[in-house]
């Protein structure tokens, strides 16, 4: 792609994120939303292969349907209230639309369908976009509008924690097993959102970097599949040698950083007198952790049969994206000694 187009494209991106943050009004976080999706749709097809074409043209429907009940959740909430601020959603029926809209925005369970297909006809790269810019400015209007219907924030946060687990568990393909793993993520922050929205934002940033690390390994080696992994000790041995912990990070297990944030979430549940649901998100999180540990396996423990010659590639690989995956993976890993302090921040 054309590096000026590309320019324009990634700062239109920033920009309708910077609007949906900005917005006290719903037409302009609307428009701010509308710019973000515009914005990634030539990106994600710019390849031209059929599967990218079909993935953008699922996305745009997605995300248009998501943004006209967003806005005709908007217009009824104006009609009841006579206002078009963020803050003034008391009623039950514009609250449950907005809250229906950006589950869907960011493929929360039920409404989790085009993720994993969408993400499979991407590269890479635009796919970390889609995990993690794209969800930023959604986020940012449910944490504004605090929906006062705590059930169906519940039942979203379970159905994503459980269809997250299950869904990757027959999975071959990286880019459905990591989209999978995004919806179960999305699920624990939804869990909290309304009872710690602090906490929600600790564990989007736990995820952001986490994610970040895993996409960039996978890239740096090439692999799309669980099978082609067998071949990634030969390319990049260190880099090999750390994806089982940022992928044991992300499925929580301690001494790992991404189980701070699971544990915080499991507390504040508990605290909340919701045991039970605490207790089936946790078992959830079992599920995850088995297709992260297969893909563990796949990486480290087995090795492609090979002839000699073929033991070693011919080209040296490019460590072009070595620094950024070296501070992410490093905060991946070591950042459950900080717990205390983290807490400390978040109850100021």
């Amino acid at each position: 792609m054309n590096p000026y187009i590309l320019t324009i494209l990634l700062f239109a991106m920033g920009l309708g994120t910077t609007i949906t943050f900005a917005s006290s009004h719903w037409l302009l976080a609307w428009m701010g939303l509308e710019i973000n999706t515009l914005a990634i749709l030539p990106l994600m097809c710019q390849s031209h292969h059929p599967r990218a074409v079909e993935a953008t043209i699922k996305y745009f429907l997605t995300q248009a349907t998501a943004a006209a009940m967003l806005l005709f959740a908007s217009i009824t909430n104006a009609w009841i209230t006579g206002q078009w601020n963020l803050e003034f959603m008391s009623y039950s029926l514009p609250t449950t639309l907005v809250t229906v809209a950006l589950a869907l925005k960011i493929g929360l369970a039920p409404l989790h369908a085009w993720m994993p297909e969408v993400l499979q006809g991407l590269d890479l790269t635009t796919g970390l976009i889609l995990s993690t810019w794209q969800k930023l400015a959604p986020f940012c209007l449910l944490l504004q509008i605090n929906p006062s219907n705590t059930s169906l924030l519940l039942i979203l946060g379970l159905a994503s924690t459980l269809v997250g687990g299950w869904g990757g568990l027959n999975q071959n393909q990286l880019r459905k097993i990591l989209a999978y793993s995004s919806i179960a993520h999305l699920g624990w922050m939804i869990l909290v959102l309304q009872f710690f929205p602090s906490l929600t934002l600790l564990t989007l940033l736990m995820y952001f970097v986490m994610t970040f690390s895993l996409f960039i390994s996978f890239k740096v080696n090439n692999s799309t599949t669980i099978n082609s992994l067998s071949m990634s000790w030969s390319k990049a041995p260190i880099i090999s040698s750390m994806v089982p912990f940022i992928l044991l990070s992300l499925g929580g297990l301690p001494p790992l950083s991404g189980f701070m944030p699971k544990w915080l979430i499991l507390q504040e549940l508990t605290k909340q007198s919701l045991a039970p649901l605490a207790t089936l998100a946790a078992l959830s999180a079992l599920l995850s952790l088995y297709f992260y540990l297969r893909i563990s396996y796949a990486m480290t423990l087995t090795m492609t049969p090979n002839i000699l010659l073929n033991a070693l590639p011919w080209r040296l690989p490019s460590n072009q994206h070595t620094l950024p995956l070296a501070i992410t993976t490093s905060l991946t890993i070591c950042l459950l000694p900080l717990t205390p302090a983290i807490i400390t921040l978040l109850t100021l």
